[in-house]
């Protein structure tokens, strides 16, 4: 489970999550003075390519930079490598080390937000001057028994990325709904493209959340619906099954190819064909719209719209996030570094230097004209989490996992049987 959620928050894993620099314990800022105050960071190092710059660390290290001048304090960067930890992954490491409390600061996944949140390790960071700025998805998605334990620096966003030039070409309007997105599947199968959409064995659950929950995150309830999930009054499986329907009919058709799917991994397995103009719809996230090795240039008009549901084109969210640990050893100077990090003047760096979606609602993203369709329904704060710390089923690897069963060739009733089981297990716990 560890392993899948460190894949399939990509948005994060291979921008934020893919450190550069530094060796373990090596501080941003050296200095010679004894007294100095040290707050120490614990966040991933790895590259995926040991000679790219990495932006998104640039652009932390540019913020970290910003707290250290400002508090007076050293931040200390504690940091992961497979090659230290061996088979153990960085969310298995991260555990480890908050419920020993090694350190003051983490950098964390939304599994581990929750189960952190859910033993008391993290702490409360609802009192930060910062807090008031924040958009109320990512209020939702790091709260834990009414604390919010985490904070992100950037909301991670996945969604279509369409060739426009071939929907234009078979006279298709971009789809708002499951209807009509099959039914421009089935146009294009009609016209020679042998798969309309490219799949991965990471991503397929994103076509499953919009469809799940694009009513109870924009139906008005939202609160209500998730405490009848929690207590059980109500079945994950009953707003999961019409998103799998939709899925299956996809392999049915012969749309996806799920045997494909099933072994390809994300950009790599699907990536070639889409440049190619093989394939006219794929799935990523924000930022590989940004990066030139994934699809931030291609010969053709690229759009990057809301997955289709009932309330329209649907981006699914979901993010990493910073946490304090309760019994940090520098609790209080930690505090002090994440108000300069997450306040407003900080994440309009960030913000602009990765060209990414701001936690905060007062700074704005200058994202390219391909996401413009997507971010334009998030700046309307229509969006489902694929990951929400308050729902007691950790959401985004179990749906990754029973999708794959489907792909494998479970039907989708044994697929809402293994939900009723995850959900009993986690409300036992």
């Amino acid at each position: 489970m560890k392993k899948i959620m460190t894949v399939c928050l990509a948005g994060l894993a291979v921008l934020m999550l893919t450190a550069c620099g530094g060796e373990k314990g090596k501080n941003l800022i050296v200095t010679e003075e004894e007294e100095e105050k040290i707050v120490n960071l614990f966040s991933p190092m790895e590259k995926t390519k040991p000679d790219a710059d990495n932006v998104a660390r640039s652009a932390s290290d540019k913020t970290i930079i910003m707290a250290e001048e400002k508090c007076g304090v050293s931040v200390g960067y504690i940091t992961y490598t497979a090659e230290d930890y061996q088979d153990k992954t960085y969310d298995e490491v991260a555990l480890d080390r908050a419920r020993n409390n090694m350190d003051d600061i983490y950098l964390l996944n939304p599994d581990v937000i929750q189960a952190l949140g859910e033993e008391g390790k993290l702490a409360d960071l609802s009192g930060l001057s910062c807090v008031e700025n924040l958009r109320d998805v990512v209020k939702i998605a790091n709260t834990v028994d009414g604390k919010l334990v985490g904070i992100p620096q950037e909301v991670v966003a996945y969604g279509l990325f369409v060739n426009k030039d071939m929907f234009d070409q078979y006279q298709l309007e971009l789809p708002e709904t499951p209807e009509e997105f099959l039914e421009c599947c089935k146009v294009f199968k009609e016209n020679g493209i042998e798969t309309p959409v490219g799949a991965n064995r990471w991503w397929l659950e994103t076509f499953v959340f919009a469809q799940a929950f694009a009513d109870l995150y924009n139906g008005g309830n939202t609160e209500a619906e998730i405490a009848a999930l929690n207590s059980g009054e109500s079945k994950y499986s009953d707003y999961m099954r019409k998103g799998f329907d939709f899925l299956q009919e996809l392999i049915d058709c012969g749309y996806v190819d799920a045997k494909k799917a099933l072994v390809s991994e994300a950009i790599d397995g699907e990536g070639e064909d889409f440049l190619a103009q093989k394939t006219p719809i794929v799935m990523a996230y924000w930022g590989a719209a940004n990066t030139e090795t994934a699809y931030g240039a291609t010969d053709f008009n690229m759009q990057v719209i809301g997955f289709p549901s009932s309330q329209g084109q649907m981006p699914v969210v979901s993010m990493t996030g910073f946490g304090v640990g309760a019994d940090a050893e520098h609790r209080e100077d930690a505090m002090r570094v994440m108000e300069v990090v997450l306040s407003d003047e900080a994440l309009q760096v960030y913000t602009e230097t990765n060209k990414v979606i701001s936690p905060s609602k007062n700074v704005e993203v200058d994202c390219v004209p391909a996401l413009k369709p997507l971010n334009d329904r998030i700046e309307e704060n229509v969006y489902v989490l694929g990951s929400n710390a308050s729902m007691k089923m950790e959401q985004w690897g179990n749906t990754c996992l029973v999708v794959r069963k489907l792909l494998g060739g479970a039907t989708v009733e044994e697929c809402m049987e293994e939900f009723d089981k995850l959900q009993e297990e986690a409300l036992k716990k």
